[in-house]
């Protein structure tokens, strides 16, 4: 993701949103995100995931016969929120949004797909501490390319 695309869309806040470089570190460190899609009817819909960010692309793996995969399919567009904190001068997160892309077989059995090598590779690193993708036939990969990019931390407010 180019600098002017993780920065470029923040109009508030600028003191205390994330380098490139502590979005990248954080994106990569922190395990569950808060995913929201929007029914047919408008209404919003929100669920934890878990993820792994390649330095440009978040990587969701959904459940394909989940309420946010149906609301998907009709309607690509989402936000995913990623934070930490618990003290107010510790808050710090992201919120990416733009289309999600749907990658490889639905739902995922391992069929060979160079796209998804790299980040099957870091999603099974991160949460299964293995070098292999363990495929259950139950979830599927998005993909968010984020058209917009807010980021904060509270951590820079001068004490």
């Amino acid at each position: 993701m180019t600098e002017a695309r993780r920065t470029g869309t923040q109009r508030r806040g600028r003191r205390i949103m994330m380098t490139p470089g502590e979005l990248d570190a954080f994106l990569t460190e922190q395990r569950t995100c808060r995913v929201a899609t929007v029914g047919g009817d408008g209404a919003p819909h929100i669920g934890a995931l878990w993820f792994a960010w390649d330095g440009s692309a978040l990587w969701l793996y959904s459940i394909t016969r989940s309420k946010r995969w149906a609301q998907l399919r009709k309607d690509p567009r989402i936000a995913v929120v990623v934070d930490d904190g618990h003290e107010y001068g510790e808050l710090r997160g992201a919120e990416l949004a733009g289309r999600a892309a749907f990658v490889g077989e639905a739902p995922r059995t391992g069929e060979p797909c160079p796209e998804l090598d790299a980040p099957e590779r870091l999603f099974a690193a991160k949460y299964f501490g293995t070098d292999a993708m363990p495929h259950d036939g139950r979830h599927a990969w998005l993909r968010l390319t984020p058209d917009s990019v807010a980021s904060w931390d509270f951590r820079k407010i001068p004490g």
